[in-house]
């Protein structure tokens, strides 16, 4: 029996404040199949300054990973018409967004995209939808370079969506920026995150979920080193406070003496220890797992229905 014919490859291309990262897919059974993923850590977000403006050479470490991912487009016989291209929190805030995206242009052959935060939280509510099997209302948490995406929802209906100001990328620069480590600085980190939830703490609250769900590089790296340790991947409050103590003892800023903790992720792992442990506390979160997808996979779906959309006309 002759097996059917794959469509063409497409890619999302996610431009965040931590990591610009790459998918790249073709759809099988009507859905989107990764086949490769390309990432890069150009934490943006560090290059932010006073003025607002993007600094040169994170500007230019930005343009270096674009043309990176436009060399592996090439290698995967991707169309440029078949790319999506989309900027979150950093891009939204700084004043020279429009220089970068026009310097990118000619790289990428597409057009970048810069969403807004709600826009952002939809798009991860419906890249976890589609790769996450669980039941009941969820929160889901997407914890960013410079922001924060909170949704609640009920199977494809989203009930409650917002994105605040807070990233790991950020808070590693203004509450994280000296070595050792002091607990004073957990207090301080925790209790800016109380203040940027607000109102919106009793709209959570009041909504009520049945479980929540981790998409963030933050989670990632803490079900990553439990893995490593052999332990549940279900995070609890518990763990976060052990977490917290094992990062208060390190001799060196690497943190590479706490266990199964990826060297890449070392550098905002603290920063992210604190938005999760103010959340963890602030929402009375019991547990948290991690989402299979979230804003690439989000942007990936919304792709693949616009190339078949456009196939069929």
């Amino acid at each position: 029996m002759k097996r059917a014919a794959l469509g063409p490859k497409y890619a999302a291309i996610t431009l965040g404040s931590n990591s610009f990262n790459m998918l790249v897919a073709q759809t099988v059974a009507g859905s989107p199949k990764v086949v490769a993923k390309y990432k890069r850590k150009v934490r943006l977000a560090e290059g932010i300054g006073a003025d607002g403006v993007l600094s040169p050479e994170v500007f230019a470490r930005g343009l270096d990973c674009l043309k990176m991912f436009s060399q592996m487009l090439d290698k995967e016989g991707i169309s440029r018409d078949h790319i999506a291209v989309i900027a979150t929190a950093t891009l939204r805030s700084i004043t020279n967004a429009s220089a970068f995206c026009q310097a990118a242009l000619p790289i990428l052959g597409q057009p970048i995209e810069i969403i807004s935060g709600l826009r952002e939280a939809e798009l991860i509510y419906q890249g976890m939808v589609a790769t996450t099997t669980t039941e009941g209302r969820r929160l889901v948490i997407d914890i960013g370079g410079a922001s924060t995406e909170f949704i609640i929802g009920d199977g494809d209906k989203v009930l409650l969506k917002t994105s605040l100001a807070m990233g790991c990328v950020t808070f590693n620069q203004q509450f994280f920026n000296q070595f050792p480590y002091q607990k004073a600085d957990f207090d301080l980190a925790q209790a800016h995150v109380v203040s940027l939830l607000g109102d919106y703490r009793a709209q959570l609250l009041k909504l009520g979920w049945h479980g929540v769900v981790g998409a963030s590089g933050t989670v990632q790296s803490v079900v990553e080193l439990l893995n490593a340790r052999g332990i549940s991947a279900t995070i609890t409050p518990a763990i976060l406070r052990q977490l917290r103590e094992e990062v208060l003892t390190q001799t060196d800023a690497s943190m590479q003496q706490i266990e199964g903790l990826h060297h890449e992720r070392a550098t905002t792992f603290v920063a992210g220890l604190s938005i999760l442990l103010g959340l963890f506390n602030v929402l009375h979160i019991e547990s948290l797992n991690l989402s299979g997808g979230a804003l690439r996979e989000g942007v990936l779906l919304q792709l693949s229905e616009r190339i078949s959309a456009t196939s069929a006309s």
